[in-house]
């Protein structure tokens, strides 16, 4: 169930990603709205109007040739079929995943899909977190996405679109929060026994508050070694956050090529 609310949450946006995706979902269903409404119309009139009690209804066996309707039943959905067309065209390059977003520079996030928890590697501020997203309100944010894992999904209904995370590569993701506020985050992809409880709280917060929080978070007794992310990567579901006060040198992007690479650890050092 909880599921089900976390996909109704996309038409309540949090961020510009996912309000430009609700208004192309919106434009989309009234175009081919435009097509099906009428045929519904017309399949109750037909039923009603050419029922066998009714015998003023006329018999045009040659009706269907008439070339003025067929224009009419074949010109509006190619019309429409265009329109969607261009929408698609238009939206795919302007919600393009990769394509950074306008404002300041973004904030950097490294997530990582672990069975069956996620990982948030700040490189820039030195912190991780497991299950919980910290990010300020008004800045884009790069999430760069890979998997250690089975194949996976990285979603946060309500700031925008879910982009894939897989073993051995990164996809890059934009999104950015207009309001303060906790929005739930999730598995959008069957990964196995502990899918259902893969979930993280994304929290946007000001800029000052989020400053606060990395300096906070520092102050954490733990540290995201190689050697405590093999045992991280372990498959289990975390009930709790974890907070990492500093990260190994280059962690994300060993994991990463560790895939790449026949090599060991070391090697990818």
């Amino acid at each position: 169930m909880s599921d089900i609310l976390s996909a109704f949450a996309v038409l309540d946006p949090k961020g510009a990603i996912g309000a430009a995706e609700l208004q192309l979902m919106v434009q989309a269903m009234l175009f081919m709205l435009i097509v099906a409404v009428p045929v519904f119309v017309l399949l109750f009139f037909f039923a009603w109007h050419y029922r066998a009690g009714n015998k003023k209804a006329k018999y045009l066996p040659e009706w269907e040739h008439a070339k003025i309707d067929e224009l009419i039943w074949w010109a509006i959905p190619f019309e429409i079929v265009l329109i969607l067309g261009a929408l698609t065209w238009t939206s795919t390059h302007e919600l393009d995943p990769p394509k950074p977003l306008e404002g300041e520079p973004a904030l950097v996030v490294q997530v990582v899909a672990l069975d069956w928890k996620w990982l948030f590697i700040y490189p820039e501020e030195g912190v991780a977190t497991v299950n919980y997203l910290a990010i300020p309100v008004g800045r884009p944010v790069q999430f760069n996405i890979t998997s250690d894992a089975p194949m996976n999904a990285f979603w946060i209904p309500q700031l925008g679109g879910m982009l894939y995370a897989m073993t051995g590569m990164t996809n890059t993701l934009h999104l950015v929060a207009d309001e303060a506020g906790e929005y739930k985050g999730l598995s959008a992809n069957y990964s196995g026994e502990g899918f259902a409880q893969m979930k993280f709280v994304a929290e946007a917060m000001p800029a000052e508050e989020f400053e606060t929080w990395t300096i906070v978070t520092r102050s954490s007794s733990r540290y995201l070694s190689w050697q405590e992310y093999e045992h991280l990567a372990e498959p289990s579901v975390e009930e709790r956050p974890t907070y990492y006060a500093g990260v190994e040198n280059n962690l994300y992007n060993t994991i990463v090529m560790q895939f790449m690479e026949s090599g060991t650890h070391a090697e990818a050092h």
